[in-house]
């Protein structure tokens, strides 16, 4: 264990922590018969390279399934969770001898000593208290992007992993392409001199945002359990289509929008190559269509990072909608930047780089200019898919590349830009001490409110 990660534990073991990590402790030992758990530390399941973990999956349909159809591979599916049976059909055929749940609180409690790893992949709002009961349990966990759907939750997760000692993976697949290592090491290197702007755009939101009012009341399915559903959010009536399986993301109680989406995907390049951590400020600077219960239909918003690790302060736009970055000077119309849709610019003081959505095909621009550019030797590891990359760190391999401390401080940063859209102000960030400090207002923003019965995860 290294000094920093004791020092977390003593501070977290003394009770100094209790307002600024809120882990879901003591005040919330049990939640409709699960005891979450004991405050003693449970042993993480250690596991052989050559036996098979025992998985479980909640949010067995949609991304669930993807990601569980790469774990199973070479691992065992002994559960699956999932409240609408019509959506997870695909996983109980796939894995007919797993066992099957609707709520994943019962699951943990009946076979908390069957499984050895969870795989988390349902809709945001329920990422951190899914992944804190599994953790608490000494479970290894694979959590989709973004980690969480509130800032503070993603420092709870984090703290919480620290303190159980397991082994944690976000789910930003991008991690594992040749192209991101490559984009980090031409930066490293020097390609374009110091990195000063960035920016990173997105065609998302592809699902309706910008509504005012809530949708009329129907029928719900009888293979959904809603209650369920919204889990730790404010009660709502069903809407056909509304909100499963997918439209949710456009909610605020439900998801966090296209920055959420696709931001720890899109600007994770720019985040490990210029080694980012918290930024000083953050502001949207222009937005269309926003309301009290939706995301807008397209943004801009600017992050501002201080000086770090040796490199000078960055300034960091994010575009979505149908909003677009300034080309740079000079460049023909006709080349692309990016992906097209989406990627990241670069601005250094000797020239421009760009890259797609998860780092790949780097490049610096205009094109030519990589006719005698020679790329840097490697320095970064290649070749380990990034489902694995966790599997083997669960049986003793190396720490994963997105575990929560760094995908924890990662989803932090993204998620401030959502703050920022609701409280329409320039805010000056203070990560120590996890709030705003010159809008006090936002920090209601920070978590969110959970509904009783659901012991909160990142509450002051």
């Amino acid at each position: 264990m290294t000094n920093k990660s004791q020092k977390s534990k003593n501070r977290l073991a003394s009770g100094t922590l209790s307002r600024r990590t809120f882990l879901a402790g003591a005040a919330a030992a049990t939640v409709t018969g699960l005891t979450m758990r004991r405050p003693e530390i449970i042993e993480p399941a250690k596991v052989a390279p050559n036996e098979r973990l025992n998985i479980a999956g909640i949010g067995a349909g949609g991304r669930g399934f993807g990601n569980l159809g790469r774990m199973a591979e070479t691992e065992n599916i002994v559960a699956l969770c999932d409240v609408d049976d019509d959506r997870a059909g695909r996983a109980y055929d796939q894995w007919p001898n797993a066992k099957r749940f609707k709520d994943f609180r019962k699951m943990l409690d009946d076979m908390s000593n069957e499984i050895d790893a969870v795989v988390v992949s349902t809709p945001d709002h329920t990422h951190a208290v899914a992944t804190l009961a599994s953790i608490q349990l000494g479970k290894h966990v694979y959590v989709e992007k973004p980690l969480t759907h509130s800032v503070l939750e993603s420092r709870a997760l984090a703290e919480a992993a620290r303190w159980h000692g397991v082994v944690t993976q976000m789910g930003n697949q991008g991690n594992d392409r040749d192209g991101l290592r490559q984009t980090c090491e031409m930066i490293w290197n020097g390609a374009i001199g110091e990195v000063h702007t960035v920016h990173c755009w997105s065609d998302r939101p592809i699902w309706p945002q910008g509504m005012a009012e809530r949708p009329e009341e129907s029928p719900v399915p009888d293979t959904l359990d809603w209650d369920l559903w919204l889990g730790p959010a404010p009660y709502r009536p069903y809407a056909e289509e509304a909100y499963v399986p997918f439209n949710w993301r456009g909610w605020w109680d439900f998801g966090a929008g296209a920055l959420g989406d696709m931001g720890c995907h899109i600007l994770n390049p720019a985040n490990l190559a210029l080694k980012l951590g918290h930024p000083s400020t953050v502001e949207v600077i222009q937005q269309d269509g926003m309301t009290a219960e939706s995301f807008p239909k397209s943004s801009v918003i600017r992050y501002e990072f201080p000086e770090r690790a040796g490199m000078r302060p960055v300034t960091l736009f994010w575009y979505d909608g149908e909003e677009k970055p300034p080309r740079p000077d000079g460049l023909d119309d006709d080349v692309e930047i990016g992906g097209g849709d989406d990627g990241t610019l670069f601005i250094g003081t000797d020239g421009v780089m760009t890259c797609e959505r998860h780092g790949e095909n780097p490049r610096l621009l205009p094109e030519r200019l990589m006719n005698d550019y020679e790329k840097p030797d490697p320095v970064l590891p290649r070749g380990i898919p990034h489902h694995k990359e966790w599997i083997m760190a669960c049986k003793g391999g190396p720490e994963p590349w997105s575990r929560f401390d760094i995908a924890g401080p990662f989803t932090e940063w993204v998620l401030l830009g959502n703050v920022a859209m609701r409280a329409e102000q320039r805010l000056q960030w203070d990560p120590e001490n996890l709030r705003f400090t010159n809008v006090p207002e936002a920090n209601q923003w920070l978590h969110r409110d959970y509904r009783d019965g659901w012991p909160a995860v990142g509450q002051l």
